[in-house]
């Protein structure tokens, strides 16, 4: 295409080549411009979160400001101004995206037609004048950079430098470096500048996201503070947590009383638990007496505190159960109440109110977990497994335990092609290639189970037994020779577990039955 005087004829084949080659470079697959529908649509619900949480924070701020106006009011009126300004952007941006969008139809669940929104022309004809930025784009630049200037104006030294800062960077508008074109571009060119409209529409809508990302910074910021300083004292809860649920007779209920919203610099005047006063800590106070009779017993009193010149007293009101001691384990089979045979069956094994470390459980088998309370119990020969457990209680002495458990085989499993069980239909060529597995459905472990031999058998033909889990060539040949509507018989599968070492014997796999189609 270089050098020489070139006819008008070749000239216009270079011209068409050069145009081809740009089609090509801005003919996006349908994948990617699939992913931004989707983007675009994932941006739009978090939109309309945000707002909600924006709404909810505002009214929350707009009572506090109902409360006490002299410390909020003047920051209420910041983030109402605030708030206009990012309605009154982010409408003139969804006001682009409708221009743009002209012509294609959303969706019920408001997608766009994104594998039709691959030209530029739209976003390029609103924004550019040939080359040049048309008007259009010198307004659209214009609220961008307005918009962070509004907010530092707006807010003043009730928005945090650092938080500002992250809002200029968030709409900075200055030129960018391109890899591609080895240079700086204008953001415009950068951003919007021969992309296809999806992906406008998808940027204009991050854009959106980030206005309302800004107006939740600048609520936070400006208010999170001094909400939880101010918060009323009315506003915490006394929480009643005893060391433990249930004590025994001649055991000190002992616990802590805390307040629900924990505060380290709050110290109570004064607390009183079942008419007795106990000293009072940062947020807390600590509590012991005798536990009394086996049954149900309250815990009352309150927490008091100086506000404003008055006492303010916060009710305390808590339960706790007295129980016997213990005279029996708890056993119990977490999967059933047998256990089966060459498997590692998982079990819970403890004494109420009793630590593990004084928990001691025996069986042929068994064996400890990794986690307290928890063991593997393997069972071998038998019908029946007996699992003994002794304890030491507070007080020194023993106490003991035992249960039986059943011992079972683990059940046969299913014969599968391909996964299917029962009668499977197809071609010829599915049966040549598939898999033939076996499967043990509704049992309580996940096991797999490896097929390592079976008899193939054609009506009419020969049984093949087959080693491994695919059809052989004498299977294929006997294949060959049956008809449309002929059953296969796959049985005498022979399995073996995977992962398990041992050597587990099954209860005989059903056969699964292939009909030619």
């Amino acid at each position: 295409m270089a050098g020489g005087k070139l006819t008008p004829r070749q000239k216009m084949i270079n011209l068409m080549y050069l145009v081809f080659i740009a089609m090509l470079a801005l003919n996006m697959s349908k994948e990617v411009l699939t992913a931004f529908g989707i983007l675009n649509s994932k941006i739009v619900e978090s939109n309309t979160l945000t707002d909600t949480r924006n709404e909810s924070s505002f009214l929350q701020l707009a009572q506090k400001a109902k409360d006490q106006p002299g410390q909020y009011g003047d920051k209420k009126a910041k983030v109402e101004k605030i708030r206009a300004l990012s309605k009154e952007f982010n409408d003139y941006i969804e006001g682009i995206k409708d221009i743009a969008a002209k012509g294609f139809v959303i969706d019920k669940d408001g997608n766009y037609p994104c594998e039709q929104m691959d030209k530029s022309d739209a976003i390029d004809n609103l924004f550019y004048i040939g080359d040049r930025e048309s008007p259009k784009a010198k307004e659209f630049l214009n609220k961008i950079q307005t918009y962070a200037s509004e907010i530092k104006r707006i807010g003043g030294s009730s928005i945090a430098d650092v938080e500002m800062k992250k809002i200029e960077k968030r709409f900075a508008t200055e030129a960018v470096y391109s890899e591609k074109a080895g240079a700086k571009l204008p953001w415009l060119d950068y951003n919007y500048h021969h992309f296809p409209l999806i992906a406008s529409i998808t940027k204009l809508s991050q854009l959106q996201a980030d206005i309302k990302t800004t107006e939740s910074d600048v609520m936070t910021g400006m208010f999170q503070s001094d909400l939880v300083a101010a918060a009323s004292l009315t506003a915490y809860q006394p929480i009643v947590v005893p060391e433990k649920t249930a004590f025994f007779q001649g055991e000190a209920v002992k616990g802590k009383i805390i307040l629900g919203k924990f505060d380290p610099n709050l110290v109570a005047k004064s607390v009183i638990v079942n008419g007795t006063s106990v000293v009072a800590k940062a947020g807390q106070a600590d509590f012991s007496f005798g536990a009394g009779a086996v049954g149900e017993h309250e815990i009352t009193g309150s927490f008091n505190f100086d506000e404003n010149g008055k006492v303010i007293s916060l009710p305390i009101k808590g339960n706790y159960v007295v129980v016997p001691k213990p005279n029996s384990a708890n056993i119990s089979a977490d999967k059933m109440n047998v256990v089966y045979r060459g498997l590692p069956n998982p079990m819970t094994i403890s004494f109420a109110g009793i630590t593990d470390d004084k928990v001691v459980a025996s069986a042929p088998g068994l064996s400890k977990g990794s986690k307290m309370g928890q063991y593997n119990l393997n069972p071998g020969a038998g019908t029946e497994v007996t699992v003994n457990v002794t304890a030491k209680l507070p007080d020194g002495k023993p106490v003991s335990d035992k249960k039986v458990f059943r011992i079972k085989n683990i059940p046969g499993p299913i014969g599968a092609i391909a996964g299917e069980m029962g009668v499977v239909k197809g071609a010829k060529s599915r049966l040549e290639v598939a898999q033939i597995t076996a499967k043990l459905p509704d049992f309580l472990y996940d096991l797999t189970f490896q097929v390592t031999q079976f008899t193939f058998k054609v009506t009419g033909s020969a049984a093949v037994i087959v080693n491994g889990d695919r059809v052989n060539a004498q299977c294929k040949a006997a294949l060959a020779r049956a008809s449309r509507g002929d059953q296969i018989t796959i049985s005498d599968i022979k399995t073996k577990i995977v992962g398990v070492t041992a050597n587990i014997l099954t209860g005989k796999t059903a056969p699964v039955i292939y009909e030619i189609q």
